[in-house]
């Protein structure tokens, strides 16, 4: 039997099943409540939807954060002041924090110390005295400070009991307090990646963009400068440029060359990961559309290609800032690179370059932690970005 349906006869008008009702894109009628809610959502909560089951990526964004959070009151954070020295407990080891003092709940509290001389190896010993119990204490009055620079203090999150020491990471050979170093330290450290990530974003951006989208002898002459400049050893290249520096410049005026240097050697690989983007998108209608309107080559890479890849970009900073931090802890190692009276965590390890001190006085490495865990959170955080920059895969 035949089940089809009867043709119509020539001529006669055909039979519309479509509904004349007006489409509307925002209808959900036929969605569940969970597919609606994806239907409706913006790229960046996409983007946030994704990154956010990235579990360790958000830890390491947290971290991060809390770390740039603290480069900004460090004064406040740090027990003792940058420069104060303890000359009675020079090389004094780290203190344990204790809560139980003779079977009883004290609260956070170290042991005074004596301090005796090894005459045969003249190494500072210290011996913790049991019955000296000094409480630490928290908000309190210490050392006084200026804040960044320009506001007199004297406010800390933590302080040594009165008349008592708190060297939770130790003294250097000056009986500084290691901590405090360290935080303060940070503040350089943390912002010459961020300051020198954006110089480098400025010149792979706009230099990748004008040869991915012209083309030509300029992407030529590019490319092969950036051949030049990365077939060039890194650390012989920092070296070279830091020791031109004057050895007159302010340590201000240092720390700005070492990140123009930094960001001058960066830019290369965000140019060619620019260029090849926009060798792709440059053949797209929209930008032949933007170019019989009489748009300039800037407004069209800036508002229409940029845009288009901005997620890519921002992944890529994250894992370029490591680089940096790197370059600068390297550098100040070496001598060559930020001085003194700056605090950073590579000039902190110059403390450390001595095989008889580290032997004797291992806890001149701690700088060296905080630098392996923000390595370690930029590296994470930039493969969370770079999943999350493209929601649907």
């Amino acid at each position: 039997m035949n089940t089809h349906s009867p043709l119509p006869a020539p001529g006669a008008p055909l039979q519309h099943y479509v509904s004349t009702a007006p489409f509307d894109l925002q209808s959900v009628e036929a969605m569940t409540p969970e597919q609606s809610k994806v239907f409706q959502a913006s790229q960046l909560r996409l983007m946030w939807w994704k990154f956010r089951k990235h579990r360790v990526a958000v830890i390491s964004g947290i971290f991060l954060a809390a770390l740039y959070f603290g480069i900004l009151i460090c004064e406040f954070l740090a027990p003792y002041n940058l420069h104060t020295r303890n000359m009675d407990y020079i090389y004094s080891p780290p203190q344990r924090v204790h809560l139980f003092h003779d079977g009883q709940f004290v609260g956070p509290f170290v042991y005074g110390r004596q301090m005796t001389l090894d005459m045969d190896t003249l190494k500072r010993n210290y011996i913790e005295k049991k019955d000296d119990v000094q409480r630490i204490r928290f908000f309190c009055k210490g050392d006084s400070y200026q804040f960044w620079g320009l506001i007199e203090g004297d406010r800390h999150f933590v302080c040594p009991a009165e008349n008592g020491q708190l060297f939770l990471a130790g003294t250097d050979r000056l009986g500084r307090d290691v901590l405090s170093r360290i935080i303060y330290g940070a503040r350089i450290s943390l912002t010459i990646g961020l300051v020198g990530i954006s110089f480098s974003f400025l010149l792979g951006i706009v230099i990748g963009g004008l040869a991915g989208y012209h083309g030509g002898i300029f992407d030529l002459i590019v490319q092969r400068i950036i051949e030049v400049l990365q077939s060039i050893p890194s650390i012989p290249l920092w070296l070279a440029l830091a020791a031109i520096m004057p050895i007159t410049w302010s340590p201000i005026l240092i720390y700005f060359g070492i990140t123009v240097i930094l960001g001058l050697l960066d830019w290369t690989g965000l140019a060619r990961a620019v260029r090849s983007k926009l060798l792709a998108l440059r053949e797209e209608d929209y930008v032949l559309a933007a170019q019989l309107m009489g748009a300039k080559s800037s407004r069209i890479i800036g508002r229409h290609l940029i845009p288009g890849f901005m997620s890519h970009l921002i992944a890529t900073a994250t894992i370029s800032i490591p680089g940096m931090i790197l370059g600068e802890t390297a550098l100040s190692f070496l001598g060559l690179g930020l001085r003194a009276p700056i605090t950073s965590w590579g000039i902190l390890l110059t403390e450390a370059r001595s095989v008889s001190v580290i032997a004797f006085y291992p806890w001149l490495l701690l700088p060296m932690l905080p630098v392996i865990l923000v390595i370690m959170a930029f590296n994470f955080l930039g493969d969370g970005l770079r999943d999350a920059a493209d929601p649907y895969k």
